[in-house]
């Protein structure tokens, strides 16, 4: 009897054995034992457990803020920069007091305490798989993060092409719906716009310059992310003498270029432009055409480069072609995102004011 009971106390042990050796190989192949009851694979081919319905979420970057916010602003744990006077007036009373908690991008603040302290139900990462130091950054935030699952999604810099990106933050957001509502938004906006750039030769295209900087002497190259919406909606960048990333130019370089179109987002550059002696011979200077990107709550044109720049697309065919785009109701649109988007309801008079402080004239709205 003794012996049969030292048999069975064996077999167990080693069944038992067999079944740890087997879960250790199931999550060294990859699946996160995070906290959570869903698995889901992110873009770097990893399975990670997250809540089938989270209540809390942060993201590392404003990019993947500003999606989040888009799909399910109660679900955020958190905001990377804290919001600016001239943002507030846009964010509704439940949002306006959401803590400042950094990440890791530009500015590269993030504090692991910080985030580990909010207790998310998981943490958003945007990144390009491709790039292997990218990868070892989520192996590394991962690792810091403890049993808070990391979800990687593509970067959102490329705006006609992240249908597949909304529609996964809404899955996992537990908002498909909202999702596709984006989803819409954007590819019918470019649709659009594709139609008309399409048609238009070389010769016919606008030259633009982006303006960066507050003397507007740095720019971007025309296959840089930051001038994408130019390329999108048929605009000719000037520039051909520089690499796609921020270069400082002269203005001399400028005035040779001479655009037709100036757009900026620096507040600074735009206030005084006109008033510039050494910009007043550029033909955007003095045909009155140079435009300031919405920025409230987030960037219209750039800084960032992501999903807030949608409703960018819209804008920047009516200040590169508002003839040609009579079919899009600027005003219209303004006041659909913000209300569906930003969660905030404007007016027709402040979706009007928002586009006339950009440079826009009324008749082109």
């Amino acid at each position: 009897m003794m012996k049969k009971n030292t048999k069975i106390i064996i077999l167990i042990v080693v069944i038992l054995l067999i079944v740890g050796v087997a879960v250790s190989v199931l999550l060294s192949e990859g699946t996160l034992n995070t906290k959570g009851d869903v698995n889901i694979t992110d873009v770097a081919g990893r399975t990670v457990q997250v809540p089938a319905n989270p209540e809390k979420v942060l993201g590392t970057s404003p990019s993947s803020v500003s999606l989040m916010y888009m799909l399910a602003p109660e679900k955020l744990a958190g905001i990377p920069n804290a919001w600016n006077k001239e943002e507030l007036p846009f964010i509704p009373d439940a949002y306006k007091n959401l803590p400042e908690i950094g990440g890791w991008y530009g500015k590269n603040n993030g504090n692991y305490e910080e985030y580990i302290s909010a207790n998310p139900d998981f943490v958003v990462e945007s990144i390009n798989p491709s790039v292997s130091s990218d990868i070892d950054k989520i192996n590394e935030r991962q690792s810091k993060m403890g049993d808070i699952p990391v979800v990687v999604i593509y970067n959102t810099n490329d705006i006609d092409n992240n249908t597949d990106v909304i529609a996964f933050v809404g899955k996992i957001l537990g908002k498909e719906d909202q999702a596709k509502k984006l989803i819409d938004f954007n590819q019918g906006n470019l649709d659009k716009v594709k139609k008309v750039a399409s048609s238009l030769s070389y010769s016919d295209k606008v030259s633009v310059y982006y303006a960066e900087d507050a003397n507007g002497l740095k720019t971007e190259g025309p296959e840089s992310d930051h001038t994408q919406l130019i390329r999108i909606c048929g605009g000719r960048n000037v520039v051909d003498t520089v690499k796609d990333e921020s270069t400082q130019v002269s203005i001399e370089q400028v005035i040779a270029w001479n655009p037709d179109k100036i757009i900026t987002t620096n507040h600074e550059f735009y206030d005084k432009v006109y008033s510039n002696p050494q910009w007043a011979q550029i033909n955007a200077v003095k045909n009155h055409e140079v435009y300031l990107s919405p920025d409230a709550p987030f960037t219209w044109f750039d800084k960032p480069v992501g999903l807030n720049n949608i409703m960018g697309v819209p804008w920047t065919a009516k200040v590169l072609y508002p003839d040609q785009f009579d079919n899009i109701d600027l005003i219209g649109d303004t006041q659909y995102f913000y209300k569906n988007f930003y969660h905030f309801d404007l007016s027709k008079e402040q979706a009007k004011e928002i586009l006339l402080d950009s440079g826009l004239k009324e008749k082109n709205l």
